[in-house]
């Protein structure tokens, strides 16, 4: 008999600025804003309930923040009505440097689904942390989440990944 765990999305970057700059980027919509959404109802704190807007897609997300632990942690949920569960974790490091660590599960569906949305996260999360490190590092605002499905191949660019 062989069991199978549901899948979780992982991944992670090293950022060169101290602790507090990073958590603060990740929570204050402000900063967000330059390498994520395009709107936030307001900022991640304790018990929040915000919405993320993605301008570019005509898509929102409802966020409930469950654990927020300063310059640490922050654990929310999002996803609609079966909601699945995003954690950030924040290490700080020598040289003002911080390692930032996300995961995220729970994914509702088959398991085929629930494997679709765990690397479609990932993905995405892998774009998020560049664009962060690109904003905080150097200022640039990279545009990756954004550029991510441009309108002109259709919705999500499916028939130029093979996925017709």
């Amino acid at each position: 008999m062989s069991t199978t765990s549901p899948p979780v999305a992982t991944t992670g970057m090293l950022i060169r600025k101290p602790v507090g700059v990073v958590f603060r980027a990740f929570i204050d919509p402000a900063i967000t804003t330059h390498f994520w959404f395009t709107e936030s109802t307001g900022p991640l704190a304790p018990n929040a309930s915000v919405t993320w807007t993605w301008g570019m897609y005509g898509a929102a997300g409802d966020v409930v923040v469950r654990d927020f632990e300063p310059d640490c942690r922050v654990r929310f949920e999002w996803g609609g009505e079966t909601p699945n569960q995003v954690e950030w974790t924040f290490t700080p490091l020598a040289d003002n440097r911080t390692f930032v660590d996300i995961r995220n599960w729970d994914f509702a569906g088959s398991n085929e689904e629930q494997t679709a949305a765990a690397i479609d996260a990932t993905g995405g999360f892998c774009l998020v942390l560049a664009g962060a490190k690109a904003w905080l590092e150097h200022n640039l605002e990279l545009n990756l989440v954004r550029d991510r499905f441009p309108k002109d191949l259709g919705p999500h660019g499916d028939e130029h990944r093979g996925n017709q």
